[in-house]
């Protein structure tokens, strides 16, 4: 059974360029509909920093930190992602839907650990 990280992980590793999913929607795919701030600790973990962790914000398009705010918001600039004035994400144009995006997510790939 795959730990609530590596379950994080292997849906951060599907979200397409151009698209972004947030923090809550990811806890929901995996079941731990509560545990969305521990989607942003398993960010945190140095073996998954080849994961494309800029496609992922909070609900209201807001994007992280100041520390990763200009890396983030260039890397989804670069993929076409479009902002509102204020530099939030206009999610209901780029948010990640994995059976619109012809990206199903069968969640029975995702073992749960309670």
């Amino acid at each position: 059974m795959k730990s609530f990280n590596e379950q994080v992980y292997d849906i951060v590793a599907r979200i397409p360029s151009g698209r972004v999913a947030t923090f809550g929607q990811i806890a929901r795919m995996i079941g731990r509909p509560r545990m969305a701030r521990f989607v942003g600790y398993a960010s945190n973990n140095k073996n998954s920093w080849h994961l494309p962790w800029h496609r992922v914000v909070f609900k209201d398009g807001s994007l992280c930190g100041p520390g990763f705010f200009e890396q983030q918001y260039k890397a989804l600039k670069s993929e076409g992602v479009k902002f509102t004035k204020d530099k939030k994400v206009k999610m209901d144009e780029f948010q990640w839907n994995p059976e619109r995006d012809g990206m199903p997510m069968d969640i029975r790939d995702l073992p749960l650990v309670f």
